[in-house]
């Protein structure tokens, strides 16, 4: 009995290399949804601060550990709210895991004074080596 090798001609004998795309483009579809919710939630995380201006600016370390004085009053440590009775617990606790033990403070600019004064008092006494008070830059007129 003799087998004959397909031939080009017989194409029920070939095998057919073909790639199907639908999987992939899921998955694709799937990771771009992804992307887009956690990227919009990351970009709303912390209060909405408006900074006084200052014609100078310096860059902060990012490693540093940021608190947020809302002019509502609330305070946030890393994004996280606390009451403020509580700040330098919480300061002592994240500036334990810090790499960089600067403080940046964000500060509305209605907030007194006194309140910043105070975060950064409760800083210093939770073991922060160095401040920074964050602002914008001055806008041309």
């Amino acid at each position: 009995m003799a087998t004959s090798l397909p031939s080009e001609d017989d194409a029920s004998g070939g095998i057919v290399a073909e790639i199907n795309i639908t999987p992939l483009t899921d998955v694709f579809l799937v990771l771009l949804i992804i992307f887009m919710v956690t990227s919009s939630v990351i970009a709303n995380t912390g209060k909405s601060v408006d900074l006084p201006e200052a014609a100078e600016a310096s860059t902060t370390p990012p490693q540093a550990v940021n608190v947020t004085m809302a002019a509502d009053g609330t305070v946030e440590v890393n994004g996280r709210a606390i009451q403020l009775e509580n700040l330098r617990g919480h300061l002592e606790a994240v500036l334990a895991e810090a790499e960089d033990k600067m403080v940046i403070l964000r500060g509305d600019k209605t907030v007194v004074l006194e309140r910043a004064v105070y975060v950064l008092d409760q800083a210093q006494l939770a073991g922060a080596e160095g401040f920074a008070i964050a602002t914008t830059r001055v806008k041309e007129r």
